[in-house]
């Protein structure tokens, strides 16, 4: 008892003589908290003198109590109880040490410093102040031979009441296991009662407020100034299912869900790899969204994961809601029109990106997983081209080559056909032509912009409603809008012809879908203003911009800019797996050799033969 009397008298001469000693603890950073103006200065002194006297406080707290403990004869029932408000009070006092870097940034920017009190009942009316809501459940009990007063606070439908009963309760309140502890202490609840697996301490009330809303359970025991942190988190959320994106006719078929406990296990199970790193940050001042970045240690470049960490630690916002909230504050180029951050849906393909180099980033919410960095030509790869036989694989990527332009440059080159170059188009379809457009009272350009917006109306109208009734809408919409302008006269039928083969070559490449619309666009109104020449202007701007994006560093257009002989293995054509022996070299791997070379063994002319002959 001598030791412990002699160990409260240090502490409270240390706080007196050391107080604004150059003491920092490695845990802060000072450049967090340097202030330019007197008026911050006065509220810096007041906050520092707050937090020291609530540390005086409870530091007198303890001394009246050991001082109570030396006049009675219960030395020994609450020996351990002193023991552990001094462990929290050493903790605190290295955060004193100087006093401001130890403050705590709440989500309205301002300084938070609100230690548990070793009373129950306040810290139960902070909580109630904090948390007024009704789904906030505090269930208070007694327990222990002492009959020590405890609460458990959990928030309604997002915790698991079975561990909550089962697990933190009934081992609690049960009279058979009290006689296995004589003093409840907080160390023997967290190691020798409760029955859950992921249990943590903390004497900050900021600190179990955001876990509390993540789904964790909070312990309070009346005077025990910490509390522990009871992982119970459990929602509803909707199963792995099929995604309605990169749907495949060969390959897995699930997709990521809403809950980032879900999409983190379906990488795993992936790759069977210990050097695959999650690492979680929570961003958003009123969300607080868990944001998780995704790599292989032994693969990733290690400044591609340092610059990820560093945009996402810029992020300054009051929400993240879905991945798209991290596109927007990270990609390299916010102002194009093109996409320099890919997404997908579905664990294979994001696993695959991941043993290329690439890093990936999921948002807890959103389905839609982002990867980084990303190349334009990863938009006309589908992951079915690495499921089948190559042959087939460099036809259907080709295919998707041809849909695209047909999609960009279709519409664009009839006008300027029917409006400028005639002289090109063959007499017997040029007659056709002008049979067909007779009636049309309007110019060839007004037709393909009045087309084409019909059916960017349709085909948001099947996206928005019903899948069932969309479908129907954009069906019989168009046979219906498309028959009767052509009757009437409105709309050439050729003109019907261009769209619906434009709309159709649209839908081949979704990654693409939004940015098409706006070059198709830009070319067709260069086409029905300066034709052919038009045309080629506004592609070369477009390809000028290309070239000049960036994704992490890393030229949007490689391998075609710069040329890089090895990357045109999987561009245009795809060779078979076994020849691709390295990783993209663009993306500077830590690990450039995917395999070695011959990755299988090739039969020789004398084993041809089967044994069994």
């Amino acid at each position: 008892m001598q030791k412990i009397v002699s160990r409260i008298y240090n502490y409270f001469r240390n706080v007196i003589l050391n107080f604004g000693e150059n003491q920092i603890s490695e845990h802060y950073s000072s450049q967090k908290y340097l202030f330019n103006s007197a008026e911050a200065d006065m509220v810096y002194s007041a906050k520092s003198l707050e937090a020291l006297l609530t540390f005086a406080e409870r530091l007198l707290e303890v001394m009246q109590r050991t001082a109570n403990l030396l006049k009675s004869s219960q030395v020994n029932t609450e020996i351990e109880i002193i023991k552990a408000e001094l462990e929290v009070l050493e903790r605190q006092f290295l955060r004193l040490s100087p006093l401001a870097l130890a403050y705590e940034k709440n989500s309205t920017g301002q300084i938070e410093y609100s230690p548990v009190s070793s009373n129950l009942s306040q810290n139960l009316e902070i909580m109630k102040g904090i948390l007024a809501s009704s789904d906030i459940i505090i269930r208070e009990f007694d327990f222990g031979l002492t009959k020590r007063k405890g609460s458990l606070i959990y928030v309604d439908g997002l915790t698991d009441k079975e561990i909550i009963n089962n697990n933190i309760l009934t081992p609690l309140m049960r009279r058979e296991n009290q006689d296995k502890y004589h003093l409840p202490t907080i160390d023997i609840i967290q190691k020798e009662v409760l029955t859950v697996g992921d249990i943590k301490k903390s004497d900050q009330m900021s600190d179990l407020k955001n876990y509390l809303l993540a789904g964790e359970s909070i312990l309070f025991i009346d005077g025990i100034s910490e509390a522990l942190i009871i992982n119970t988190a459990k929602w509803e959320t909707r199963g792995v299912e099929k995604p309605d994106t990169d749907n495949v006719v060969r390959g897995p078929r699930e997709g990521f869900s809403e809950s980032i406990q879900i999409n983190l296990p379906l990488l795993r199970r992936k790759i069977h790899n210990s050097y695959l790193r999650f690492e979680i940050i929570k961003i958003g001042h009123q969300t607080k969204t868990d944001v998780c970045i995704a790599y292989l240690s032994n693969v990733a470049n290690d400044k591609l994961v340092e610059e990820i960490k560093i945009r996402l630690n810029r992020i300054n916002t009051d929400a993240i809601l879905d991945s798209g909230y991290i596109e927007a504050f990270i990609e390299d180029s916010p102002y194009s029109i093109f996409a320099t951050i890919a997404n997908s849906e579905k664990p294979d393909i994001v696993a695959a990106k991941l043993l290329e180099g690439r890093a990936a980033i999921l948002v807890d919410g959103s389905p839609i997983a982002l990867t980084v960095p990303t190349l334009l030509i990863e938009s006309f790869q589908s992951p079915e081209d690495y499921y089948v036989r190559p042959y087939f694989g460099s036809l259907l990527r080709l295919i998707r080559f041809l849909a695209y332009f047909i999609s960009v440059f279709s519409p664009a080159v009839y006008v300027a056909l029917i409006t400028f170059h005639q002289e090109l188009i063959p007499t017997p379809l040029l007659i056709a032509f002008a049979a067909g457009r007779g009636k049309v009272p309007f110019p060839a350009v007004f037709e393909a912009l009045a087309m084409g917006a019909v059916f960017e109306i349709l085909r948001e109208a099947g996206v928005r409603l019903p899948r069932p009734v969309g479908s129907a809408v954009s069906i019989v919409g168009a046979l219906v809008i498309g028959q009767t302008a052509v009757s009437a006269g409105l709309i050439s039928p050729i003109m019907v012809i261009v769209v619906g083969i434009t709309a159709i070559s649209s839908f081949v490449i979704p990654a693409q879908a939004d940015s098409s619309v706006i070059v198709r666009l830009c070319l067709l109104l260069a086409a029905g203003i300066a034709g052919g020449f038009g045309i080629l202007m506004v592609t070369l701007t477009f390809l000028l911009h290309l070239a000049s994006l960036r994704s992490f560093g890393i030229p949007f257009l490689s391998p075609f800019a710069p040329l890089s002989l090895s990357g045109l293995k999987d561009a245009f054509f795809r060779v078979p797996l076994w020849a691709m022996t390295k990783r993209p070299a663009i993306l500077n791997p830590s690990d450039i050799i995917r395999q070695g070379f011959p990755a299988r063994s090739f039969i020789s002319e004398n084993d041809k033969h089967s044994p069994r002959e």
